[in-house]
Formats: C-alpha cells, structure tokens, sequence
C-alpha cells in the first residue's frame, strides 16, 4: 500500500549522530534494504515492481541517477540503492495540489530545506508568481507559454536571456532545446557540465581531440590495472562496483587515490551474488594512495616521471616506441620537463612517502592494459585542466589509449549530460555543428560564443542577463558562491524552470517566475502519433532508447519536448524551417533531424530501434585516429602548481552523502561515513584536530580565506574525527557551497573549484548544542 503523505522526516542539525565510522565496504543486504523500502513505502508494491524491473532494461528507461554504462547481458535487477532511490523520488504519486499555493508563500517555502521541498511530491500544473507578489498561483499552459514569450520577445537582445539544461534531459529534447535558443538568436546556453567534467572535455579535446571515454563498458574486464582516482563509486554509481568486481575476477589489479577511504572501493558485498549476501564479497583496491587535496597532478608526473627514468635505464623494453612515434607528439619535450621534477616538491604536494609512489608506478609498469578512471575529485580543482592532461601522458607513454582494455574514463555522474553536449547544448560549438544546423533548418545561427553557468550567474549580477530559462537542475543550489548566485537571480526579471519536483531553485526568483511541470523518464508518454521514447548517451558514448513505464502522475503533465516545442512555436514561429508541432505530435521527426546534424547518428531511427542500440564513432579507441591540429595525440607540458596551506587552515572539499543524487536530498544518513540525521558536518583527521586545538564533537565556524575580502562561512558545524589525509577537510555539497568564490575556477574550463577551499576553524560563535560523544 501506498504512503499518499510520506513522512517529512526533517531532522534537528542538533541531533547528528556519528557512529561506526567509515564502513569497510558497501552494498550487500543493506544495501537491498535502503533500495526496496523507501520504494515499496513511497510507491506500492505495484508501482516499483513496474519501475524497479524496467530500470536500466533493454526495453525499459535509463535511470536518471549516473550515466554508467549498462552491461550487454543484463540481470533481473540492473539497478543500484541510489538508482532506486532516484526512481522512488520521481515516480512517487504524491502530487502537489492547488491549494498549495495559496497556503505556501515563496519566502515559507524559501524557509525550507531542499529535503523538505522535493518530499511535497510531484508538480501537476504550471504556475506563475507576477512581479510585486509573494505566491505563486495556478495558470494554463497557454497563458504559461504566452507570459514567457511576451517576455523573450521584449527583451532588446536575445543575448539577454540564458538557457540552462540539466543533464537528466533526453537527446530529443536537448536537441530541440539547443535549436530554438539559437533560432531565438543566442549561444547562452549553460548547463551542468560546466559545474562537473568541463574540465575532462577541455584536457582531453586539446590532447586527444575528443573528450569522452575511450574505453568500452566490456573493457574493464579486460584491463590488467584500473586507476581509479577522486571518485566515489560506492555513492555516486554504485554499478561501476560490479564492473570493478568483474574486472578483479578477471585478474586486474585496482588502486584507489582519495583523500578519503570509500566504502565501495575498499570491499564489495554484491547483493546479486551468494558470497555478496553470506560471504565477505570482493576486496577492490590492491592499494590505497590517501592523497592530498590537490596532490593529483603532481602524482601523475612523479609517475611518468618513474616510466621515463625505468626506460632510460632499459633503453627499447618500457615506452611503447612504435605507438609514440606514429601517433603522439611532443615526448622530447615532456623528458626534459620532468627530468627536473623535484621529488621533495612531489611529496609535499601529495602528502605521499616516495614508497608509495613507487609502488604506484610499479604495478602501472607491469600492467600491459591500463585504464585510468576519474571524477570531480580531479575536475573540480584548479589546475584541473593540466591534471587531466598529465593522466593523458601518463596513459600515452605505454600505448594505453586504442587498445582493448586501456583508456582513459571519466565517469559523467548524471544521466545523458554527456548526450546533452553531443546534442549542441553548449555554449561553444564548433563552426561544423552551426553549419550544419543552419543548412538544415534554413537559417544562419549565432556564432559568437554564449554564457557558461558562472558567466550567466555575473552577468545576471550585473544586469546583463535579464532572463534566466532551466530545463531541469537546480542551478541556485548546484553553482558556487550561493549568496552570490541567490542575489543575482534575484536581480533577473523573470525566472522559468521546467522540473518534475520542487527546488530551491523555485524558490529564489526573478521578479516574475514560472514552473512548468514535466513527465519523468519513468512516466509513459502519450503523443498524437503513439507512445514516444527518447534515447540516452552513457558515459563510455553507447546511446539506447529509455521508455516510460507507468502512467503519468497527472493528466496535464506535457514532456520537456511537447513544452520546448510549444514554447518554440510561440517565440520563433516560421522564422526558420522548422515544424514545431510536428515534433511534439513523433519524436521520430527530431530524431531524423538529428541524423543530418549530429556526426555519428547516421539512420537514428532505425540503429535507436535495435536492442542494444549503438556505439558512437570514437577515433581514439576505435583507430589510434587523434582529431587535433596535427592529427596526432599531444604529450603536454604542464607546469606543477599545488595548493600550499598556511598555518592553522585546513584544504576543504565539497562531496556527496550517501542520501543524496546532486542537489536531491533524499535523507539525512550518510550511511558508509557513520553519519545520522544530518548534514553540517565537516570531517577532519583527528592529528589536525589535535594539532589545531580541536576535539571530535565541537561546533565550529568553517571561514573561506580568500583576498577578496567577502565573509563566507558555515555556522555551526559538527566537527568528525575522520581518516582524512593530512591537512584536508570535507564537508557535503551543496552546503558548502557558499565557500567558493564565484572567481575560483579551474584554469581553461571554467569549473568551480569546490576541491582545494582553504579554510580557517573556529569554535562555533553560537554553540548549537553541547558537543555529543562520537559511537
């Protein structure tokens, strides 16, 4: 039976219990347990046996939780908790009525947590808040799609306006969303890669002229080593833990580089297996480097550094000569650079002993297939760029790039963002895309670069942007510098979000604000022509079809392609060739449209049909082919630079708990971290704490340190004695937000640069509560 009205379970920041900390491993039979009972609680057994045994299936819908690859035999039960704690949150049929409007002003909700906000249920209905007034109020869809583009249409530039997307949206409706914004007239269209792996497609376009994966899902089975290093996998895509396991029963050997230990890279207990249940499961990493935040890049070259130094020493038997002479540029140059890489320099930037390197170098030199793995560990740092390039280098040296089980894999950690770029939503496509959008919807686009999601938040700061449209996400509270990124939205005249639940996003405005809801991917969605399905991009380039499962939670819902579509035909009209209408009516329409745009989606409609779908071209891994200025891989030289920590601070980073996807709380467990009911917590060696007077339990105020005079700060943290490395910090994303500067981006790709934020600690002004004794 179904919850109508799931409890709102908010909790006392007080109260946070911290207990049994860290967990050796992860998954198993708890696991299984915090999947199937907030699904089967929120809802019914009918619903999630629908939902739950379509997730990930051939002929069901991708879940909208991580973009891992999905295997080409699939298991009865292809989902993970978080996946099923993502399809619980959006197929739930608690829905928002009516009257909740007029009970619920936008500053109350403002008031509210984010938990609490998307525990309201579903949005049904769209709804307008006029300038001057403090509600929002129930309007049709017409006069929805009037009021927004009266608005568009008024601005005295389309340059005024920006277009965010999440990744959680289909390629349709992403291709269809890129075309009428640059109908409308403008490039700005930011959207959630600038906040996550901008910084992988800038390293490895200028490297290997291309910035996806340049691996297979099967090659992980067949690799000889995986590097896995500033992720979580445990919590962020927990299925990449069976890819994990399946490659150390094929012989592999793993090394995890983190500030913190995880859960799911030290052992996996997988629940679909006998040994997962009753057994001790999988132990993953064969070696553990706790590095410092920031420390990566100087690892990497100490590394190279040691292949460089063992073929010197054994001229002909390391490099792979033939493969650095046909396909790669620029070694010469890299020997000389490293050549005068000071070890000491190396160790205090990684907070490394010189023997744990070695032994990292080591197993890289007796591994023939090697594959190198990331996430925002790495890219959300400053030199988050040149990091990147050095995991190129190191990868090239050996030939591990175009060879079965070798690459490089970043691992995009939300559904279809990387198809969402491949669709045009960016803000610098390339001249070709334009080109051949142009020719084929008879118009000339725009080509002068657009907004990325900091540059849209500085310009709404200072006027330029004056309106601010999302499909999906929750920029507010995804971006860096929240007070920052709140006044500014709050300086725009209109704000539009198109989302399946409440955010706070809704909750700080322009001076007019609409929401329109959309269909989930869960949901079956009904055109004209039939039963549609949209199609998805994983993070290693294989697209696949999604479908809908069950019926919609309301009637009124429209999809994100019928709403674009309306919206288009109301602000563009005829001015290009386009059939607006049509596209709502069968996606089929926009799919073949793509197969004259889209280099690589030759006859979409009919591969997108087959059961497995397809592979994306990939020069790299498909043909040691690099699309760089001289055809060749680049070897880079990149100057070393870490983050020297002063005095009595601390190297903080942001990152997830467990109960959470993004900006989406579902609880306030942190369940592999020992962590209870709650989330202003900020985890610290017990050696730093000692070292700055500090004690497990106390509450303090974290400070950001920066020159630009502007206070930032969390109040009322409970401190967590926590294995961390020396020196560094953690606290969760999106709270500590408000520490990054709105100016600090990674180098080239514009990212924020939410791991390496100095801190200073101090005793709380205000102490919540008596500091509580730690389990």
């Amino acid at each position: 039976m179904t919850d109508k009205n799931p409890r709102v379970e908010e909790v006392d920041e007080k109260d946070v219990e911290v207990k049994d900390h860290p967990k050796k491993w992860a998954a198993g039979i708890p696991g299984v347990y915090h999947s199937m009972k907030p699904a089967i609680e929120h809802m019914g057994l009918e619903r999630s046996r629908k939902t739950l045994l379509a997730l990930n299936q051939k002929d069901g819908f991708d879940c909208m939780s991580c973009a891992w690859p999905d295997p080409d035999h699939r298991k009865t039960f292809e989902f993970c908790e978080n996946g099923a704690k993502a399809v619980t949150w959006e197929a739930t049929p608690v829905v928002i009525g009516s009257e909740f409007w007029a009970e619920h002003s936008v500053s109350e909700l403002r008031g509210q947590t984010e938990y609490w906000l998307g525990m309201q249920g579903r949005l049904t209905e769209p709804v307008y808040k006029p300038a001057g007034e403090d509600h929002y109020r129930p309007v049709s869809w017409d006069e929805a799609f009037t009021i927004i583009a009266d608005k568009l249409k008024g601005l005295d530039s389309p340059d005024k306006a920006a277009f965010y997307t999440s990744g959680r949206t289909s390629n349709e409706a992403a291709f269809l969303y890129q075309l009428f914004v640059r109908a409308y007239g403008t490039n700005n269209l930011p959207d959630c890669s600038n906040m996550c792996h901008e910084s992988s497609g800038w390293a490895m376009g200028q490297t290997i002229g291309i910035g996806k994966a340049s691996i297979t899902y099967a090659d992980f089975a067949k690799a000889d080593l995986i590097i896995v290093m500033g992720q979580n996998p445990g919590t962020n895509h927990p299925r990449m833990l069976t890819a994990l396991e399946e490659a150390k029963e094929a012989g592999a050997q793993i090394v995890a580089i983190n500030p913190l230990p995880e859960a799911g890279l030290m052992r996996y207990k997988n629940p679909q297996k006998v040994k997962g249940i009753i057994g001790r499961g999988t132990e993953l990493a064969d070696q553990f480097v706790q590095i410092r935040i920031g420390g990566d890049m100087a690892l990497l070259q100490a590394v190279s550094k040691r292949v460089l130094d063992a073929e010197a020493k054994n001229p002909g038997t390391v490099l792979d000569h033939d493969f650095l002479q046909k396909h790669c540029q620029g070694l010469e140059e890299l020997k000389e650079h490293l050549a005068t890489l000071d070890e000491n320099v190396v160790l205090q930037a990684t907070g490394l002993r010189s023997e744990e390197i070695d032994e990292l170098a080591g197993r890289y030199l007796k591994a023939d297939k090697v594959i190198i793995t990331w996430a925002m560990g790495l890219t959300q740092q400053k030199k988050a760029v040149a990091t990147i390039k050095e995991i190129i280098n190191l990868l090239l040296l050996r030939g591990n790039i175009g060879k079965p089980g070798a690459g490089a894999s970043p691992i995009r950690g939300h559904s279809n963002v990387q198809g969402d770029r491949t669709m045009g939503v960016w803000e610098q496509m390339p001249p070709a895309f334009l080109d051949a959008l142009g020719e084929e919807f008879s118009f000339e686009p725009p080509r002068e670069h657009g907004v990325d999601s900091v540059e849209t938040i500085r310009r709404m700061r200072d006027g330029g942007i004056k309106v601010f449209v999302a499909v999906g996400g929750n920029l507010v509270a995804a971006i860096s510098d929240t007070n920052a990124a709140e006044a500014a939205m709050e300086n725009t005249e209109m704000t539009v979000q198109v989302s399946t639940k409440l955010n706070r996003s809704h909750t700080v405005t322009g001076k007019e604000a609409l929401i329109l809801p959309t269909l989930g991917r869960t949901e079956i969605d009904l055109q004209e022509s039939g039963e549609q399905f949209v199609s998805v991009e994983d993070t290693v380039c294989a697209i696949h079809a999604s479908y809908g499962k069950v019926d919609p939670v309301a009637p009124q819902l429209l999809s994100e392609v019928a709403i674009i579509s309306r919206l288009a035909a109301k602000v563009v009209g005829d001015r290009i060739r386009a059939d607006w209408a049509g596209y709502e009516r069968n996606y089929d329409l926009i799919r073949d449209h793509i197969s004259h745009v889209v280099v690589g989606f030759d006859d979409y409609n009919t591969r997108i049909r087959q059961r497995d779908g397809f592979l994306l071209p990939h020069g790299p891994r498909d043909s040691r082919t690099f699309n760089t200025p001289t055809g060749k891989a680049m070897i880079t030289v990149n100057e070393l630079e870490y983050l020297e920590r002063p005095d009595k601070t601390l190297i903080l980073q942001s990152m997830r708990s467990h109960d959470q996807f993004n900006t989406t709380i579902y609880g306030h467990n942190d369940r592999y971290r020992g962590i209870k009911k709650g989330r202003h917590v900020v985890f610290v060696s017990p050696e730093d704490l000692a070292e700055l007077g500090l004690s497990d339990g106390q509450y303090v105020d974290v400070h950001g340190i920066y020159a630009d005079g502007v206070e930032r700060v969390l109040r009322n943290f409970r401190l967590v004695s926590y294995p961390t490395a020396r020196g560094c910090a953690a606290a969760y994303y999106p709270e500590a937000n408000v520490l990054v500067p709105l100016e600090s981006v990674a180098e080239g790709s514009h990212t924020p640069v939410s791991k390496g934020v100095l801190v200073r600690l101090e005793p709380a002004a205000e102490l919540a509560a008596e500091p509580s004794a730690a389990g």
